[in-house]
């Protein structure tokens, strides 16, 4: 799949696809960025991109952007969708800092991965699922 992409600075690293790694691709943040803890900003990502039709974009943080930066993504994950591609559609990286942080032009921060939209469902009301009970609150397995 080949997918259109506009950068928006030089100051970046090119987007790369390692496959056989993860199907993740990181995101760096576009240029620099001073926030106190208690801040929110939009980190611009210094991209824009034509997805297919029929595809979105899930964008989350990198498992080390707390650790490192001291930010957490306000939305936790976003979601662009194929009809956000025009010339200035810059992808944003929403955060809010918990600590002081810097982040540098062309740190990672951030990653996404391309995913097929929804197929449509529909819902059908049952008052027996027969299925075996796991217990406990979602996936937790515990009450």
């Amino acid at each position: 799949m080949e997918i259109k992409i506009k950068y928006f600075t030089d100051k970046i690293e090119k987007l790369c696809y390692i496959d056989g790694k993860s199907d993740w691709i990181d995101l760096r943040a576009a240029e620099d960025i001073e926030l106190k803890a208690g801040e929110f900003k939009l980190i611009p990502l210094g991209i824009a991109m034509q997805l297919p039709k029929g595809y979105e974009a899930h964008i989350v943080p990198r498992s080390s952007t707390f650790k490192n930066f001291g930010i957490i993504q306000t939305n936790s994950m976003g979601v662009v969708d194929e009809t956000y591609c025009g010339d200035n559609d810059q992808w944003f990286m929403p955060a809010y800092a918990l600590r002081d942080a810097k982040i540098s032009t062309n740190d990672r921060i951030c990653q996404f991965r391309i995913v097929e939209h929804q197929p449509v469902i529909s819902f059908s009301e049952q008052e027996i699922l027969g299925n075996k009970d796991r217990g406990g609150h979602g996936s937790t397995g515990t009450k």
